[in-house]
């Protein structure tokens, strides 16, 4: 526990130190995105798509958050076959089709490796639909295969180790760190883009606990207004 707590401090404080001015940018992408009635898109393959349900319809979660969920591309249904998916071509762009994103929108792309066909056709997909896009992908990959840094606006760095486990067990490596690395990027990025909207007059819309006194009456007026925007909703 000591040894895996340890190498998660270190990378969230090297991503706080080395990032900051990168998500000082984007934060202000996501406050834009908000003044202006935006969704804010979150998509991923593999274990790439948790950070995006991590901040989708949850208590202090901004609700104008749209995970792109593709099923197949998700691991309950055939982890070895989303696996391969991801490496097809032609399936980035029918994903971001399918989800609509519009001009006044941002997409943050999760991709450790930053190497397979799908995510990058996303970025492109965005890129061509002049959506503002951002990367979060590891700089440990930039010279075995990932190209995800250069096909979006903004690429931020996770600094996930190559082959992301990170504690020795015998001759193998256990303990992810992207999905952790991932998370706190998101979040950070969506927290301060809300604090920036505040600091301009407008009040981000931010879900509260179900389970709080009046949670749920506030969260109805919140899902009111985004359903049939937000597709998972």
């Amino acid at each position: 526990m000591s040894e895996y707590l340890e190498k998660i401090i270190k990378i969230l404080s090297d991503i706080e130190e080395q990032e900051k001015e990168k998500l000082d940018i984007v934060s202000d992408m996501v406050a834009n995105t908000i003044i202006d009635d935006g969704l804010i898109h979150v998509f991923g393959c593999g274990h790439s798509h948790l950070p995006g349900l991590d901040v989708f319809y949850r208590a202090g979660g901004l609700a104008n958050v749209s995970p792109m969920l593709d099923t197949d591309l998700m691991l309950h249904n055939g982890a070895v076959k989303s696996s391969r998916i991801e490496e097809l071509q032609g399936i980035g762009s029918e994903i971001f089709r399918r989800y609509k994103p519009e001009e006044k929108d941002v997409i943050f792309i999760i991709s450790t490796s930053g190497k397979n066909n799908v995510p990058i056709e996303v970025a492109d997909s965005a890129k061509l639909a002049n959506v503002k896009s951002v990367g979060i992908s590891s700089s440990a990959y930039y010279n075995k295969g990932g190209n995800l840094h250069n096909h979006v606006d903004v690429a931020l760095d996770n600094k996930v180790p190559y082959g992301d486990a990170c504690v020795e067990v015998g001759d193998v490596m256990m303990g992810g760190l992207s999905t952790v690395a991932s998370c706190f990027i998101l979040n950070s990025a969506l927290i301060e883009g809300a604090k920036k909207a505040l600091n301009r007059g407008f009040k981000p819309p931010i879900y509260l606990s179900g389970n709080i006194d009046g949670g749920r009456e506030h969260n109805i007026k919140l899902e009111d207004i985004f359903l049939g925007r937000i597709k998972h909703l």
